[in-house]
């Protein structure tokens, strides 16, 4: 039985990660700032079959602990999904971002290589990224991985700092290191800040009073989103047949603008109501254009997304709220 070590597992996508992983017939052991989380996307029987470990990774914890925790799981695939994924949160405080999108990572790879040269462990390690890291292109082909990162928030360069450093260990100590650059993704339990979730919530809220408007920020940038179930399929699929060293995006291919999106989610709820133009909910740094290529995840990998944006937008309708 395959062993993983899910970093961040109790997270929106280190819960479905987890999930899938346990369904696979892995072994799965999860790390967590607190406790675990109750049963929602992970059943109670799948919370009973994984092993929970509470640990920080960011600076201030005595490397013997999390160089102890490794050594004593021995994984042979370590997901490292421990981060801040929301991009105003990692502005609003960039040293807590820097040490948790960054210093965690790093304090990771310390550990890996040096149970890599004494041999007790050689873990593939995928670190998650994010489509932030290209920053703003025009609208054209779909970006692939030679495309020019251009970092335009904390957020972004974080990601694009915590890649470089992963790497670079894969090419000077021969870590068997993959990175994603992941775009939008949505699905059941994903915290209702996000774009999807927030739309789903506001149309619900219109279907129960009818005539409440559905307020939306900027409807124009484009994006292109995945569900949370093929997401963690490729990150499995890369950690199994992915090339050390490399770079991956996990996209759809296709983009929409968030109009066009909240239109969508407006269209399956039922709601007749309009969308209301809010300047407070316009984020102060907005990519206009993020649409992926993800010919390299399926060349390599073999994977394909299943699930359609209908789908993420049904799924999350019927979630409960």
């Amino acid at each position: 039985m395959p062993k993983a070590l899910v970093t961040g597992a109790g997270g929106f996508v280190g819960q479905w990660l987890s999930r899938a992983l346990l369904r696979q017939g892995w072994s799965v052991t999860g790390t967590t700032l607190g406790i675990a989380p109750p049963p929602g996307i992970l059943t109670a029987a799948d919370l009973a079959q994984m092993r929970w470990r509470g640990i920080d990774l960011r600076p201030g914890v005595d490397r013997r602990t999390l160089a102890g925790l490794l050594d004593r799981e021995r994984p042979d695939a370590i997901f490292h999904l421990a981060a801040i994924a929301f991009v105003p949160a990692a502005g609003e405080d960039p040293m807590r971002a820097l040490d948790t999108n960054v210093s965690a990572a790093v304090r990771l790879v310390e550990a890996m290589r040096a149970l890599r040269a004494a041999g007790t462990m050689d873990a593939v390690l995928l670190v998650i990224g994010s489509a932030e890291q290209y920053g703003r292109h025009e609208a054209g082909p779909p970006l692939d991985e030679a495309t020019d990162q251009r970092p335009r928030t904390f957020y972004a360069a974080t990601k694009c700092a915590q890649e470089a450093f992963a790497l670079a260990a894969a090419r000077a100590d021969g870590l068997r290191v993959v990175a994603t650059r992941s775009f939008n993704h949505s699905g059941p339990g994903q915290a209702p800040e996000f774009l999807l979730p927030a739309l789903v919530r506001r149309a619900r809220e219109a279907r129960a009073t009818p005539g409440t408007p559905v307020r939306i920020g900027n409807t124009e940038p484009v994006r292109d989103f995945l569900h949370v179930e093929d997401v963690v399929s490729a990150y499995i699929s890369l950690v199994e047949r992915g090339r050390p060293g490399e770079a991956y995006n996990v996209c759809s291919g296709a983009g929409a603008t968030v109009g066009e999106i909240a239109a969508e989610v407006l269209a399956r709820a039922g709601v007749p109501d309009p969308l209301a133009p809010d300047p407070a909910l316009r984020r102060p740094v907005d990519v206009p254009w993020l649409v992926g290529d993800n010919r390299k995840l399926r060349a390599d990998t073999g994977w394909s997304p299943r699930r359609s944006r209908a789908d993420i937008i049904d799924d999350l309708l019927h979630a409960t709220p």
